[in-house]
């Protein structure tokens, strides 16, 4: 395996939210966590999107779920769910973590807020 494999098993999460949001005062729907480089971002029901505008930003394709319970992979650039191996832990955020999420920054309307 390369650093180029669109799936690095052994490099952890980035943290336990949105990388982008937590700097930036947003919020977000559901969690996403890049397989290659462990880069968390917002789904693409999140307003901004940050998941997508990761793989567009380095070309990393392949991200696989960040929420409690699901292990789903999804290739960007083949647009195709499938599985693959275990990434290294933490492999959701943490269960007490709302979704939406962070606690404190979603607004009430926040359903107004997300793309279909």
């Amino acid at each position: 395996m390369t650093s180029e494999d669109p799936i690095q098993p052994d490099v952890p999460p980035s943290g336990t939210g949105c990388v982008e949001c937590l700097d930036g005062g947003g919020w977000w729907f559901h969690l996403r966590r890049c397989a290659q480089c462990g880069h968390v971002g917002c789904c693409d029901s999140s307003p901004a999107q940050h998941a997508t505008a990761h793989w567009k930003a380095t070309g990393h394709p392949v991200i696989q779920s960040f929420e409690p319970g699901e292990d789903w992979f999804w290739d960007f650039s083949t647009e195709q769910a499938g599985s693959g191996p275990q990434l290294a832990p933490a492999h959701s955020h943490p269960a007490d973590q709302p979704a939406p999420g962070p606690a404190g920054a979603v607004p009430a309307d926040w359903k107004h807020h997300l793309h279909r």
